[in-house]
């Protein structure tokens, strides 16, 4: 299997900034610095999203990603595919990226104890 091009959304996330891509469990992590604030699998970006962020991706008619555990348990993740409009627009997919980014910085709230 060849290696994808390391370089191939740097036209995409031109005005966002620079992005590096890292192998993981079949696809790859889109990081910001040291922080994984997306994924690509087959090719299409999923962002992460928060309670904020995320009403935007349903509005486009997003769906999140969800891979397959052992047996047939499914896990539903905060990550979205990015709507296709914006893969002709880096400008505002830059807005999206970079509250993906903010919610990929945000402590996770820790359960509360009964």
């Amino acid at each position: 299997m060849a290696k994808a091009d390391a370089r191939r959304f740097d036209d995409l996330f031109e005005s966002f900034g620079t992005i590096r891509l890292r192998a993981m469990f079949g696809g790859e992590g889109i990081y910001r610095d040291d922080v994984m604030f997306g994924l690509v699998f087959d090719e299409r970006v999923y962002l992460k999203v928060d309670d904020t962020t995320r009403q935007a991706f349903i509005a486009e008619g997003c769906k999140p990603f969800v891979f397959s555990m052992k047996g047939d348990e499914k896990v539903t993740t905060k990550y979205y595919a990015l709507p296709e409009r914006l893969y002709d627009d880096p400008e505002e997919l830059a807005e999206w990226a970079r509250g993906a980014l903010k919610a990929a910085m945000a402590k996770p709230q820790k359960a509360k104890r009964r």
